[in-house]
């Protein structure tokens, strides 16, 4: 089980959300809200928040704008992870991504099991890097994005947890470009 470790500080991260979706706006978007106020709850900051279609090349390209900002540490998107004609968001993680982290979509499914059963099969969150940017796709629904916040990532990208979590690896990720 993780533990926070009272020695080390918190370091805020900066990250930005994508909704992936055909039909939502600011205005309806609960899980893209959901998200946020996680994210600002922890202690980070939502360094941008955008709605895009389900449009493969162009959430590839977003997530490429934002993997080149380094002010931005993590990206997250929510929405197009099932399997219907439109959900794409993997698809687009796969064009720009240099290492997956098949452990995220895996423990992700794990816990949704524990709650919508095998009904998760159909999701297919996953995560992976792009140019030391931490990269989580998540589902479209507010349930799915606590289940994934609340028990993976809010853990995960905060550095007082032990024993290890993304944020301490953070200085590490381009050390194959030196």
């Amino acid at each position: 089980m993780s533990k926070i470790d009272g020695d080390r500080a918190f370091l805020p991260l900066n990250i930005a959300i994508i909704t992936v979706s055909d039909t939502r706006t600011f205005e309806n978007d609960k899980s893209g809200d959901t998200l946020a106020a996680r994210i600002e709850g922890a202690g980070h900051k939502v360094y941008e928040r955008l709605i895009l279609k389900d449009e493969a090349q162009d959430i590839a390209a977003q997530l490429k704008v934002w993997a080149d900002n380094p002010e931005i540490d993590v990206v997250i998107t929510t929405g197009g992870t099932g399997v219907t004609g439109r959900d794409v968001t993997p698809e687009a993680f796969r064009m720009v991504i240099e290492k997956e982290i098949p452990g995220f979509g895996e423990v992700f499914r794990w816990i949704s099991y524990q709650k919508i059963k095998t009904s998760t099969i159909q999701s297919r969150a996953m995560a992976g890097l792009l140019n030391a940017t931490y990269m989580f796709a998540l589902p479209g629904s507010s349930g799915a994005v606590k289940d994934a916040w609340d028990d993976i990532l809010v853990h995960q990208l905060d550095a007082r947890t032990h024993p290890c979590n993304f944020v301490e690896l953070m200085p590490r990720l381009n050390e194959h470009l030196k």
